[in-house]
């Protein structure tokens, strides 16, 4: 099942079901069905049931469904537009490695022993379209291409065995970057903070782990889950810049949320990245070029860019750029 959180006329967010390229509103689907996401996942695993039955009544007869909206005219947000909270991984082994390979560092040995992640602004969600940045996050805005699970059931202490089943949906996800800003906080050794906080991008749908069975295969050995044959691209003003595959995850989602839950509550519309996938950002590819060649030029986004990442089984997610008018710059105030 794919579903899709959009604004409906009333400029209110909006839960519908996706069918060959409709949305179904959900709450018109049948009585006391939720009518945004953050319902929908905190009623649990009845009410999913219950829509992946409706979902396959429209498929069989979508003429009995006439309240439905195109998908070109969807004004869409994140699939997850206000999610409880935004942690994001680092479980690519290709993506780690490339990145201290370029910054003349041995791989570190930690990073077999425990998927790490930190904390970002769960209130800078978006989703697709045009986003708008101050100028201190294009002095080297990068994109990040990654794969994000929501949590559909609270849990404490999950063990790996048993954390698939808390997985409601993916999504693609989008973790932008200023790097200027980063790399300046982490000299601190505290962060990624202001470098990460400003947007984070979800989306276009919302699809269940159903959707994708076909698409597991055997996680890497000694690992413990699923993982997922889905190849990955970015491509920035129709160029691709990125190519990668989810079935390369060096850690699990079962293992990261076995991680997460340790001593805490995940509560249903806890939203996690997979951290970025080997080549897929800028960061990372401008290191491994001026390796070879130290009059690489590097790229980075720039104002009026369009990036778009695509995932299979998840879709397109793309995102038009714009600097906002502001002489505002915490980097300079920083150089005083």
């Amino acid at each position: 099942m794919k579903l899709v959180s959009y604004l409906n006329s009333d400029d209110e967010d909006e839960l519908g079901v996706l069918v060959e390229n409709f949305a179904y509103p959900l709450h018109q689907l049948g009585k006391n069905l939720p009518s945004n996401m953050s319902d929908f996942l905190f009623e649990g695993a009845e009410v999913m049931q219950t829509v992946k039955s409706l979902a396959h009544k429209i498929e069989e007869n979508p003429d009995k469904y006439p309240s439905k909206i195109a998908f070109d005219e969807l004004r869409l947000l994140a699939p997850v537009p206000f999610p409880s909270s935004f942690r994001d991984a680092y479980a690519f082994r290709q993506h780690v490695a490339a990145g201290r390979k370029n910054r003349g560092l041995e791989m570190v040995p930690e990073f077999d022993q425990f998927p790490v992640f930190y904390f970002s602004n769960h209130n800078a969600i978006t989703g697709p379209g045009e986003l708008e940045f101050m100028p201190d996050h294009f002095d080297k805005l990068d994109f990040e291409l990654e794969v994000a699970i929501v949590i559909g059931k609270e849990g404490r202490n999950i063990k790996a065995e048993e954390a698939d089943e808390y997985i409601a949906g993916f999504m693609i996800l989008n973790d932008f970057s200023g790097r200027t800003l980063q790399m300046q906080e982490m000299k601190l050794n505290l962060g990624p903070a202001k470098g990460k906080d400003f947007c984070s991008s979800l989306g276009p749908v919302f699809v269940t782990p159903d959707e994708l069975e076909e698409r597991v295969v055997e996680p890497k050995e000694g690992h413990i889950g699923k993982c997922y044959d889905l190849e990955m691209r970015a491509y920035v003003k129709g160029r691709k810049v990125s190519e990668g595959n989810m079935a390369d995850m060096h850690w699990t989602f079962a293992e990261i949320i076995e991680r997460c839950s340790y001593g805490v509550e995940l509560l249903p519309g806890d939203v996690i990245g997979s951290g970025t996938v080997g080549t897929g950002c800028f960061l990372e590819l401008n290191g491994t070029a001026k390796r070879m060649d130290k009059n690489h030029k590097e790229q980075w986004l720039k104002p009026g860019d369009t990036i778009r990442l695509e995932v299979e089984g998840l879709g397109n997610l793309e995102n038009t750029l714009k600097q906002c008018e502001s002489d505002w710059s915490i980097l300079k105030k920083a150089e005083k």
